[in-house]
């Protein structure tokens, strides 16, 4: 009704006003003059340069091309790319196929590697499965070249087990008991099903008829073959998971009995090895599995073990002994045996082997500690100058040795009262103190920056396979952290 003239408003006294601020240019839907250069796509030191130059120039690759025998076919991919690829995804913990082929269109370092060219994940997985020997061999390649590098000094080790979950569920296993329960029940299914299929088919109007009863009119008479089917590839398995369980029991009651026979030959001073053979034959032909020895159907060479956290698991035990210098692995295998006892003086073999020498030093916790371990250790300080520190784990009444041993070690003592001693003395005590700080990290950086917790390919030789290409990752990220790149070009000139 009446003029009010306009008041300004104040304004709330926290965010200032908009000014006519200047950015920088940005046009989405420019067109590039010049295509881009993938050369300029990663920083210079990148890791994804430093495996490109290592696939190019140092790794020998005659064991994958060697594979290429036929001319015929479409063109498969360079293997030099896909090599590429599975080394850098296996580093930084992309392992899975299709993952690395997402990776190939999302990141710019995989598309670095391939040359902006995108495998399918088929293509990936038949790669990595056809080649997995040649795979395996990258072990050797990177500790030779972390060897040039000076980085393996060999003057302490340490050799330590872990368990690596199997590409298989726990709950796709059977006891043995429960096993010949379970054939036997089927074998008179399959049985019962047989002898009605024949019943049927003894006649042809009484087939018809007891079909048309059975399945109904509109039924089909592929209902019954395919239930047989289907219970005789199932009878199958289980005869196939009951004879390996039968295997392992007299494999193991053999070699029990070998031992136990030539340990009976050394303390009566004679030599007989068709004794010890036969002896192994009889106990294997009387050999019967327990109960609860099981097999897995998904895969079969995997075991129940247990792992660090107390949880039963369906693993494998994989093996590595790491050098003190640079925490390279010097070797790298897997077992199917939880125990890591057995897996002593192989493993320090291998480190010889792949090294051309033995550590002066070697640490082991008490999951190694047996009585042929021990004498393993005093033999191998004498003959390979490797001396040995093995923690014995918790000792006998009869077998206490003092907190601080001083004077002459008694005459009588054992090689385990000796063990423990030595380990109790301050120079055992520094030398030992440096297992956990040696090859722990190394599991930790495998487990968790390349996702190695988990296996994705079956069997014990697939096993293998994986871990030695994971320990050779390992390598690989060890000597790019200590040389680079340029690390690279002074072993090639």
């Amino acid at each position: 009704m009446f003029e009010v003239e306009p008041v300004e408003k104040k304004r709330s006294g926290g965010r200032p006003a908009a000014v006519d601020k200047t950015f920088r240019a940005f046009d989405p839907h420019q067109v590039l003059l010049l295509p881009p250069s993938l050369n300029d796509w990663l920083p210079e030191g990148h890791l994804a340069r430093f495996v490109a130059d290592l696939v190019d120039e140092v790794l020998d690759l005659s064991p994958v091309l060697a594979d290429y025998t036929d001319k015929r076919g479409y063109p498969p991919y360079d293997p030099r790319l896909m090599l590429r690829l599975l080394i850098y995804g296996c580093t930084i913990g992309v392992r899975s196929s299709r993952a690395i082929e997402r990776k190939c269109t999302d990141d710019v370092a995989f598309r670095f590697l391939a040359a902006d060219q995108a495998p399918d994940f088929r293509s990936i997985s038949r790669f990595r499965r056809r080649h997995l020997d040649a795979l395996a061999t990258l072990f050797t390649q990177s500790l030779h070249l972390a060897t040039k590098l000076g980085m393996v000094k060999m003057g302490r080790v340490a050799l330590d087990g872990t368990k690596l979950q199997a590409n298989a569920s726990k709950h796709k296993a059977m006891s043995y008991g429960r096993l010949v329960d379970k054939e036997e029940r089927i074998e008179a299914d399959t049985a019962a099903l047989e002898a009605k299929a024949q019943a049927l088919l003894a006649d042809a109007q009484a087939t018809d008829e007891a079909e048309d009863q059975m399945f109904g009119t509109d039924g089909k008479d592929t209902d019954l073959p395919a239930e047989l089917d289907r219970r005789e590839k199932r009878l199958a398995k289980l005869q196939a998971a009951r004879a390996q369980i039968e295997a392992e029991a007299a494999a193991k009651a053999r070699r029990r009995a070998q031992d136990k026979e030539r340990r009976r030959q050394e303390r009566g001073g004679t030599s007989d090895e068709q004794a010890v053979t036969d002896a192994g034959d009889k106990a294997a032909a009387k050999a019967h599995p327990k109960p609860k020895a099981q097999a897995n159907f998904t895969d079969p060479d995997s075991r129940i073990m247990k792992n660090s956290d107390g949880a039963y698991i369906q693993a494998y035990n994989a093996q590595a002994v790491v050098d003190e210098k640079h925490q390279v692995t010097t070797a790298a295998d897997v077992t199917t045996n939880p125990s890591d006892a057995l897996n002593y003086t192989t493993m320090l073999d291998q480190s010889a082997a792949n090294t051309g020498r033995h550590p002066k030093q070697a640490l082991v916790d008490a999951g190694y500690c047996s009585e042929a371990n021990l004498n393993a250790a005093r033999d191998r300080q004498l003959v390979c100058d490797t001396d040995t520190f093995m923690a014995t784990g918790r000792l006998a009444h009869d077998e206490q040795v003092p907190p601080a041993p001083r004077g002459r070690i008694p005459a009588n003592a054992t090689l385990k009262e000796r063990m423990a001693r030595k380990l109790r003395t301050r120079p055992g005590k520094a030398a030992y103190s440096r297992r956990k700080a040696i090859v722990e990290p190394v599991f930790g950086q495998i487990m968790t920056c390349q996702s190695g917790r988990r296996l994705l390919l079956r069997s014990e030789d697939g096993a293998r396979g994986e871990w030695r290409l994971l320990a050779a990752c390992h390598n690989l990220r060890e000597i790019f952290r200590h040389a680079g790149t340029a690390g690279l070009a002074t072993v090639v000139g």
